[in-house]
Order: C-alpha cells, then structure tokens, then sequence
C-alpha cells in the first residue's frame, strides 16, 4: 500500500467524528435561546437578564466539556486506552441527548442533560484527536497535516448540517426532537467507530508499559511545562471565539432575518442559523489551506512555521470582533439592518480559526511524548475550557442590580464589551509572539 494513500481505518473516525459533531453542535445550534426560554417568568419574552444567564449557562457547560479532557486523558493514558475510553464514554454522551429531549421546558433535564453531556463529549475529546494520531505511525508521519485538516473537515461537515437544519426542526416540531435528532446521530457515531475496530491501531495505556525512570519523567514534565506556556494565552483566542454560539447569536436576533426561497421550503437565516457560516466557511478554507496555500507557500520556502501561524490567527480574530463591533454600533443607533451584516465577521473568524485551531492540534500531537499524547491534547482543550470560564466570568461580572429599578443592568454595554475583548485577545497575542519565540530558541537549542 503506497504511504502517499490514508490507511484504511481513517474513513471509520472521520465518519465518526462528523456525526459526533453533528450531535455536540446540534445541542449548541439552539441552546442559548433555549435556557433564556426556560428562565423566563409568566411566558414573556425574554429579556437582557435571560439572555446573560443563558450565555453564562452556556459557557460554564463549554467550560466543563474542555475541562473534563483531563479526566478522559487520565483513563486512556493510564486505564483504558484511548480505544475503549472512546467507545465507553459515548455512551454517556447519548444519555445527555435522551434528558435533554425527554426533560423538555425543565431545569432538571437541562443540567442533568448538559452534565452527560459534558462527560461525554468532554471525555473524549483528547482521545479521539490523539487517537488519529496513533494511526500514523510507520512512516506516515508526513500525513499528519493531511489527517488534521480532513479531521476538522469532518468536524465542520457535521457542524454544518447541525447549525443548518436543527434550528429550523425545532421551530417545526420542538426542542424534543431538535435535541433526540443529534442524539440518534452519536448512536450512529458510536456505532461507525465500533465498526471500524478491526482495523485500529490500538496503543494500550502507559499501565501496560514500564514505568518511565526519573530522568524521562523530569523531561516530560519540562515539556508539559513549556506547551502549557504557549497555550496559556490562546485560552484567550477561545474566549473570544466561542460567543459566536452565544453574543453573535444574540446579536444576530436584533437583525432582520433573510429567507431564501428554495424549491421545497423557504430557509430563514436568523442568529441560530448564521451559525451555519462558520461550518460553510471551513469547509471551503481547509481545502484550500491544505492543498493550495500551505503547498505554495512550501514551494517558495515562506510556509510560516506553527506557532507563527496561530499567531497571526489570533490577530485576525480581533479584526473579526471590530467588524461584530462596527456592526453591534450600527444596532444600537437604530438601524435596520439584514442579518446577512454578519457574514464578514464569520468569514474572519473562520480564517482566525483554520490558523490557530488545526494548527494547534498538530502542534500538539508533535510535541507530545508517545505515553503523554491524550494528555498533551487535553492541554489544548484545557485552553478552550479556561475561555469559556473567563467569558462567564466576564459576562456575569458586567452585570448589577440597579438601586432605583431593582433591574439588572450591564456596566459595559454590547458595543463597549466587544471593544474589551478586542483590547484583550491583542494583549494575549503580543504575550503569545514573546513564548513562542522563546519556544522556538529552545527546539533551535536542543536540536544542536
């Protein structure tokens, strides 16, 4: 079989992970709107109270989705392996589908729901992305990139037809069938990734191997040190980039909905279904990413290495809120404007994102020692869960209760708020150029 082919088994956790992320971003495609729903009081409509408990809601759930990679990391690197952990932790991820749907309009099904949820998808997390890893080994290490384009490919394949019809199913029949959809969709993960078991390469956990001596445990102690430090301050990029589920949303919801008129039914583009872009736009840059712009800059020997590349990704994330920015002024001083505004800020941060996000699982898996892989990856997905933290922290921070009206009331308004992150992610993306220049010096060091 010629090396310049993926193996077979890559078809069976592409195929797994597009209906996985079809079932995570199903859920997220509507959640927003669904918990400012359930806290609103007498049936009214809900209000700028409702909608920050309900973006609060919804990152501390991220929040705990990327931090419980930890956990999954632990089982497969020490108990499990990265195979069963996969295929056991699903199982609780179809659970949180089955509450969510069958607990409709209640607190208890919306937490008990989430919290399976987050076990599950967060569980995992780092195996799946460490485990294509695994698949290529032998000579196929030069595939890698390939691999974790058509990865997120798939990733976003799946978040496309979640963020394009599922709003639209739930207007049409009701968040039980807007949640149960996308939990029949990872039994069908489940059941795609069990399938293809015959053909794995399965690397057992560290358990089954000799322990490490002092001076190998020491190295790769300084090595989880030194990756932690460069993507400590990426944990900003994801605070940034996550709102487009919650603040755009929302944003979106102030703007004049666009419906296509197809054949069959006319499509509404509202702030759920806007969301749609981000997947759209992946799907066309990673293509053109790995087969045209990556090889070209290769030919002319210009192919800025990793970090550089996130590094400008997160550059190009401040320009996408100063465009949510602009356009959220334009809101505010009363203009009627299509939702269709938004679709330049979606394409930046789709670009940020093709920059910093692949290239950061690539970095990741790299630089991992062979018995740390799951918990390397978990680092990476540590960064996306301290973002969302800190945008709940933000979010809740920004609001009080006004002495005269008794009403909650935000210190920064939408506008201001955009131009907070916006002096933020720059700050994170100066302090990340000074580590990963330093992170480079080292590598250049060790390689002498």
């Amino acid at each position: 079989m010629s090396n310049d082919r993926l193996p077979p088994q890559a078809k069976y956790i592409v195929g797994n992970e597009a209906c996985e992320r079809f079932s995570y971003y199903g859920v997220r495609s509507i959640l927003t709107a669904y918990i400012a729903m359930i806290f609103v009081r007498g049936g009214a409509e809900p209000g700028a109270a409702e909608r920050a408990t309900a973006k609060t809601i919804v990152h501390l759930w991220v929040f705990a989705t990327y931090f419980l990679p930890l956990a999954g990391a632990w089982l497969a690197d020490r108990l499990w392996g990265r195979y069963r952990t996969i295929l056991w932790l699903s199982l609780a991820y179809c659970v949180g589908h089955g509450l969510l749907a069958l607990g409709e309009g209640t607190k208890w099904g919306l937490y008990a729901g989430l919290a399976f949820l987050a076990i599950g998808s967060g569980g995992i997390k780092p195996c799946v992305s460490a485990f294509v890893g695994d698949q290529f080994q032998g000579g196929r290490e030069h595939q890698l990139t390939r691999i974790y384009n058509l990865f997120y490919w798939s990733i976003n394949f799946g978040a496309f037809f979640a963020f394009a019809f599922i709003p639209d199913l739930k207007t049409k029949a009701g968040y039980s069938w807007a949640f149960g959809i996308p939990g029949i969709a990872m039994g069908v993960a489940t059941l795609i990734f069990w399938i293809g078991s015959p053909t794995y390469l399965k690397v057992p956990p560290s358990r089954s191997s000799p322990p490490p001596d002092p001076a190998v445990r020491a190295e790769n102690r300084r090595i989880l040190l030194r990756i932690a430090a460069v993507f400590a301050p990426v944990i900003i990029f994801w605070a940034l980039y996550d709102q487009q589920n919650t603040t755009w949303e929302q944003q979106g919801e102030q703007l004049t909905p666009c419906v296509i008129p197809l054949h069959f039914w006319n499509y509404t583009l509202n702030g759920e279904t806007m969301q749609t872009l981000n997947a759209i736009f992946i799907l066309i840059f990673i293509p053109l990413f790995t087969y045209v712009i990556y090889p070209w800059l290769e030919r002319r020997k210009k192919n800025p290495p990793l970090l550089w590349r996130m590094a400008i990704g997160m550059g190009i994330i401040a320009i996408a809120f100063a465009a949510a920015a602009w356009l959220q002024s334009r809101i505010e001083s009363g203009e009627k404007l299509s939702v269709l505004w938004q679709s330049g800020q979606y394409a930046l941060l789709t670009f940020a994102e093709v920059l910093v996000s692949t290239t950061g699982l690539e970095f990741a898996f790299r630089q991992a020692p062979a018995s740390l892989k799951s918990t390397i990856m978990s680092l990476w997905l540590l960064a996306v869960s301290f973002g969302n933290l800190l945008t709940a922290l933000i979010t809740s921070l920004n609001r009080h209760d006004d002495a005269a009206t008794g009403k909650s009331v935000a210190y920064l308004g939408p506008t201001q708020e955009m131009i907070f992150y916006i002096a933020l992610v720059l700050a994170a993306t100066c302090a990340f150029v000074a580590i990963a220049k330093r992170f480079d010096r080292h590598a250049a060091e060790v390689k002498k």
